[in-house]
């Protein structure tokens, strides 16, 4: 890969994080992200699965911070995710899809409208669009992450498909 290739799709990670464009992945970018999940599957924040959510966004925040926020401001700039977590993401994407583990899997309950303990494709797509992928492109992105084509995408299949995504090789790799 090319070293333009490479600044396209860190680029591209870093703006699936900060979800508000300031620049900056804080905190409030994790809630952000939250409160559009329960909004789109009308899943309050005060019940079991709204609390799992935030609890879970709060987690992955902590370990995104804990990672990359190098000057300790509570906030990630675009220069700390490229030199801390695109690192990180690079050298060992399971740990840090390990991170993202307890988000994803409250995202996974309130996506599971029919109680399997998974979600379909279609939910999946909801998730996709309200967290920021373009409309045309969360459909067959939601399809692609039932890796065994079951019609459901488990904590498993998330788990691989975001370390996969997070695993961004360096151009001098």
């Amino acid at each position: 890969m090319d070293s333009a290739e490479y600044e396209r799709k860190i680029a591209a990670r870093f703006a699936t994080f900060d979800q508000d464009g300031s620049g900056y992945i804080d905190r409030e970018d994790f809630s952000t992200a939250a409160r559009a999940v329960l909004a789109e599957f009308g899943t309050t924040a005060r019940s079991d699965k709204g609390q799992a959510v935030f609890n879970g966004a709060e987690a992955f925040w902590q370990g995104m911070a804990g990672i990359a926020d190098v000057d300790g401001d509570q906030r990630v700039s675009r220069e700390e995710f490229v030199t801390g977590a695109a690192k990180r993401l690079r050298d060992s994407p399971q740990r840090f899809a390990e991170i993202a583990r307890p988000f994803l899997a409250a995202v996974i309950a309130v996506a599971d409208e029919d109680g399997t303990g998974a979600a379909t494709p279609t939910a999946a797509a909801r998730v996709l669009r309200v967290l920021g992928t373009a409309p045309e492109l969360a459909g067959p992105v939601a399809r692609a992450l039932d890796a065994d084509g079951d019609g459901l995408i488990s904590e498993d299949e998330i788990l691989a498909a975001f370390a996969g995504y997070c695993g961004v090789e360096a151009p001098d790799a």
